[in-house]
């Protein structure tokens, strides 16, 4: 069965990788940058969190009680007493040790570092704009990833989003036409019609995705509002 890498979210898959890097730091502690003493506090932490853990899983002793002292001991088991000897503090001693291989990461379940860094794919699918309300000259405005429309979030490797906007009676289809208006990490913002746009303008808004590298998506299908007595409305 695998294991799931440091650190697992689930207690029952940190218990696996707890008793797997166990076994390892047990038989070869010095192979692994660490010492017998540091391995032998583990042990005892590691021993202690499994025998909380199965009372506190087991249905005739899923106490209260127990479930908090599963959670103590799991606590003692990534942080270590006082601070020292926890999974955390010897994760951080093999990841540093200048023997340390792939390999060894690998067999104890810890990341590997990322050599080659993977480039930021270019936004391939343009945002999915929509006017969420009006109130004065603030529109609220809602960016979704086409690709992914159930997802809040801004697509993977994405940094960012620019807003533009156009008054006319029509959006123009050139990017040189549009205005920059403000670049944003958020999928929902508010934003404010210039008040140098005359009212009864009408004021369109559209977008384009960005990434690290400054490489943006296709523009966003327009969506407009118009600004009446001062008062944004939607059209």
């Amino acid at each position: 069965m695998a294991v799931t890498r440091f650190p697992p979210k689930k207690d029952a898959e940190l218990l696996t990788w707890s008793d797997n890097f166990d076994q390892k730091i047990t038989a070869t502690p010095v192979v692994f940058g660490l010492t017998a003493p540091m391995a032998v506090a583990y042990n005892l932490l590691h021993v202690d969190f499994a025998a909380k853990y199965a009372l506190a899983t087991n249905a005739n002793t899923n106490s209260a009680t127990n479930i908090g002292n599963k959670n103590s001991a799991k606590e003692a088991l990534l942080y270590g007493t006082g601070g020292t000897g926890g999974a955390w503090e010897l994760v951080n001693i093999i990841q540093a040790a200048p023997g340390t291989t792939d390999d060894m990461r690998r067999e104890l379940a810890l990341r590997t570092p990322d050599r080659e860094q993977t480039p930021a794919p270019i936004p391939g699918t343009a945002p999915d704009l929509s006017i969420v309300s009006t109130m004065g000259r603030v529109v609220k405005i809602r960016l979704r990833d086409q690709a992914k429309p159930d997802n809040r979030g801004k697509p993977d490797k994405t940094q960012g989003a620019t807003i533009l906007y156009h008054v006319g009676e029509a959006a123009p289809s050139e990017v040189a036409q549009w205005v920059f208006l403000q670049n944003t990490s958020k999928t929902i913002l508010d934003v404010e019609i210039p008040a140098s746009v005359a009212a009864g303008s009408k004021v369109w808004f559209s977008a384009f995705w960005f990434n690290a590298k400054k490489q943006t998506s296709p523009s966003a299908i327009p969506e407009h509002t118009r600004v009446v007595d001062g008062l944004a409305q939607a059209a």
